[in-house]
């Protein structure tokens, strides 16, 4: 336990990351902010977070001073949520929140490095998953202090005060993250960190199963970094199979219906009559059943075909998406409309689970294996890119016609990344041909990638 526990430093600085995924959009609402706003919250943290999660990574790779990245990562985003009480103007929140998941981005090249320097790397799948543990538990954590933070200082506070009162919590969560890590981080060997394969660690983020957060929060900077960093645009280029092209337009589909769907739904949940502490419970719902769901999505992967498998999942959240709008109108937050609503969140996780597992080991796949790093680097930047996109277009759609328009378009995107999915015929053919599990793959499906 030693050994690890600054990851429950690192944890606990999730807690306030995992609160503060569902705070910054819940103030938005609060302080009257429309569907295209909270459509733009999304976006703009993608569009900033991809880029600067490659900046900030490959600038922690040169450094010396891994402490100081991730110290400075923990200050950086308590300082920012410690400010975002005193913030009013819906703009300033859209560029406050954009650059917490930017200084948020910075720690998860530098935390990955740290875990796997100092072992022998066939431990490395073992130490990957044991800090996204870490971090799955911590984000989950924030969750569950929305809802407990809702539920008792909101009986006493009015709604924006309790919001306003949450960030500053967290804010002081953060400060104590750091004062334990820099008591307890342990310091690698510039030896050992320059003996780190970034493509052996890219293969085991990108087809390993994802965690807690990846239901409901698709941008992942650490992922996002390490599958970028062997990316050669030329030498991919030349290498772009017809099949690794057209399954790509599935992913942009997919991806960018997926956040269509995700960017406005805090206002409509809380339009429909949803407290804030309930917005938390569902969220976390969603988050612990793709959570639970892996092993058994992994099982799956490797005994069934993963092209029906993928669209199967991928078509299942087109239906439920919407699902969601119609309960809401339908039998608003009532007893009924809640459980019902949780049950259709619980089944969007259970989807995002298979859609996770097999989305990484169909790109290993079908991709070139001189080019496979790179393809799946390019997996990662269009599932962001595509979110980015998904999320101005759904909040724009939410503000013009109104969220069930959205919420149905979004599914029809979906659907169309599914049908994309399940043209392809050739993944079935190739996933015949080759019934191992890619290299590390199996061990792979044992890490999480928080």
């Amino acid at each position: 336990m030693s050994k690890h526990r600054w990851l429950l430093a690192w944890g606990l600085g999730s807690i306030a990351a995992g609160a503060a995924s569902l705070l910054i959009p819940l103030y938005v609402v609060q302080l009257g902010g429309d569907p295209f706003e909270l459509g733009l919250l999304g976006a703009v943290a993608a569009f900033v977070g991809a880029p600067g999660a490659i900046v900030w990574g490959r600038l922690a790779d040169r450094t010396h001073n891994p402490r100081g990245v991730l110290l400075g990562s923990l200050v950086g985003m308590g300082a920012l949520l410690f400010l975002t009480p005193a913030l009013t103007a819906i703009p300033m929140l859209i560029a406050v929140n954009a650059l917490v998941w930017l200084v948020f981005a910075a720690a998860g090249p530098v935390l990955t490095l740290l875990v796997v320097a100092d072992v022998p790397e066939s431990a490395w799948n073992h130490e990957i998953a044991l800090l996204n543990k870490y971090q799955g538990y911590g984000w989950a954590g924030g969750l569950l202090l929305g809802i407990v933070w809702s539920a008792t200082v909101g009986r006493v506070l009015g709604p924006t005060a309790t919001t306003q009162s949450l960030f500053v919590a967290c804010a002081l969560a953060t400060a104590l993250a750091a004062v334990l890590l820099a008591r307890w981080m342990p310091r690698p060997s510039e030896r050992a960190v320059e003996r780190v394969d970034a493509r052996r660690i890219a293969r085991l983020l990108s087809v390993g199963r994802r965690g807690v957060r990846g239901a409901t929060f698709v941008f992942n900077p650490n992922r996002l970094y390490w599958s970028t960093r062997s990316v050669h645009p030329k030498r991919l280029a030349d290498r772009f199979t017809p099949t690794l092209a057209v399954y790509f337009v599935g992913v942009v589909l997919f991806f960018t219906g997926f956040t269509a769907f995700f960017a406005p739904l805090p206002l409509y949940l809380t339009d429909v009559g949803f407290s804030s502490d309930l917005v938390f419970g569902l969220y976390l719902v969603s988050s612990l059943g793709s959570a639970a769901s892996y092993t058994v999505a992994g099982t799956l992967s490797s005994r069934f075909d993963l092209r029906l498998l993928q669209s199967a999942a991928v078509g299942s959240r087109a239906v439920l998406m919407p699902l969601v709008a119609v309960v809401g109108t339908v039998l608003a937050a009532g007893l009924v409309g809640t459980v019902v609503t949780g049950t259709l969140f619980l089944a969007i996780g259970v989807a995002w689970a298979v859609i996770a597992v097999t989305a990484g080991t169909i790109v290993t796949r079908i991709a070139p294996p001189s080019v496979r790093g790179e393809a799946l680097g390019l997996y990662a930047a269009l599932s962001t890119f595509a979110g980015g996109i998904g999320s101005l277009g759904g909040g724009a759609l939410a503000n013009a016609f109104g969220f069930v328009t959205a919420f149905v378009a979004a599914g029809v995107v979906i659907c169309c990344g599914a049908g994309v999915v399940l043209a392809l015929r050739s993944l079935s053919t190739r996933t015949r041909m080759t019934h191992e599990t890619p290299p590390h793959g199996r061990e792979a499906l044992a890490a999480t990638d928080d």
